[in-house]
Parts: C-alpha cells; sequence; structure tokens
C-alpha cells in the first residue's frame, strides 16, 4: 500500500474558525491526500473524526498537525497518542510549530532525546493552558454571580392560568400528570411550581 499524508484539525467549538490551520496543512511541502477535523474540546481523544483517522493510518503513513495542542490538551494523553502513532502502527508524524516535533527519517540518539523532552514540554504546557482556561472560567462565573448576574437560561414564566390548573389537582380533581399537560410543562416542574409558587394576596397550601 502507498504511503499517504493525512493532516488533522481541531477547533474546541463550532463558533472557532479552522482556517488558519487548514491554510497551514496547505502550504505543507507534499500534499497532504486527506485531513479530519474535529469541532471538539482536546480534553480528551474520543472524538469521531481523529478515530476515523486513527483507524486509516497504517505504518509509513504521515500525519501532519498545525501544533501540539490541536492534537489534544491532555498530557499524558497526548504521549500516549503519539507512542500508539510512532511505535505501535509506525506512521510518522510532523508538527509544523515544532520543527523538532518530526519523525521522518532516522534521527540519532540525541534527536531522538530532545524530540522527546520538547515533546512532553509541549504536552505540560497544552495541558496547563487548558487547566487556566477552566479556572479564569470559574472565576469568571463567580465574579458574575457575585455581581446579581444571572447565568443559564432564563426561567420559565409560570402561564396565567397555572393557579386554576394548580387548585384542580390540590382538590384531587385531576392528576399531576395531567395538570403538568394542561400548563405545558414537565410534570417535575409542575410539582415544583406547586410547592414554590404563591399566587398573589393568597397563601399556598401544599399536597400532603
Amino acid at each position: 500500500m502507498e504511503n499517504r499524508i493525512f493532516g488533522y484539525v481541531r477547533v474546541s467549538t463550532r463558533e472557532q474558525n479552522e482556517d488558519r490551520q487548514l491554510i497551514a496543512l496547505r502550504e505543507f511541502e507534499q500534499p497532504i491526500q486527506r485531513i479530519y477535523m474535529d469541532k471538539l474540546s482536546g480534553k480528551d481523544f474520543n472524538r469521531p473524526a481523529y478515530r476515523r483517522m486513527m483507524r486509516a493510518l497504517h505504518q509509513g503513513d504521515l500525519l501532519v498537525v498545525k501544533s501540539i495542542d490541536r492534537l489534544g490538551r491532555n498530557y499524558d494523553e497526548i504521549l500516549d497518542q503519539w507512542r500508539i502513532i510512532t511505535k505501535e502502527k509506525r506512521a510518522e508524524i510532523v508538527v509544523l510549530d515544532m520543527p523538532l516535533l518530526d519523525t521522518r527519517g532516522g534521527r540519532d540518539l540525541t534527536g531522538t532525546l530532545i524530540a522527546d523532552i520538547v515533546l512532553q514540554l509541549l504536552s505540560y504546557v497544552a495541558q496547563t493552558e487548558r487547566e487556566n482556561i477552566r479556572q479564569r472560567q470559574a472565576e469568571g462565573i463567580a465574579a458574575a454571580r457575585a455581581r446579581g448576574v444571572r447565568l443559564g437560561r432564563p426561567p420559565k414564566p409560570v402561564p396565567p392560568h397555572f393557579f386554576s390548573v394548580r387548585d384542580l389537582w390540590l382538590t384531587h380533581q385531576i392528576s399531576s400528570r395531567e395538570a403538568a399537560r394542561q400548563v405545558g410543562v414537565a410534570q417535575d416542574t409542575f410539582l415544583r411550581w406547586a410547592r414554590e409558587k404563591k399566587e398573589p394576596g393568597a397563601p399556598i397550601c401544599k399536597k400532603q
């Protein structure tokens, strides 16, 4: 089987633009026959396109990525996948942003050692950056809540006829499932509203 050249592209969300990576792959010194792309987080390697690529990758093939963090952001898993590709599948890898991470051709012992050190360092940086992003997100959420900012979807409004339907349920004329259907919400939502919502000017009585 003729050796092939694969490219791999990853962005974390559907809103992010993959053009920069695609341009870099298309400018590679040799034509890339097939490019696989995922729009998912790099926290692990359970990604559809990546898994398809790994099934297609065989001995002598070449995998090209723009940077090591496009491969993933989990330190241990990056090292494990690198080992699987280069040792088990006996394929080659080129990381465009880091020329030292190029397994093509024979390397002497010093070159191999340097590549291993660089790989471990970059993998560690990729995971650290991911953890820093999560920490900044958590801090941003906490600060927003401290300012009284409501996060997430706005609460579903209670329809005007809720209280009359609730009264039918409280007097055992309809079931909670039927009450929820009439109000247009899930049964759990109706029961929560029945406990929490209070009709203006009237105390709520709870069904035992």
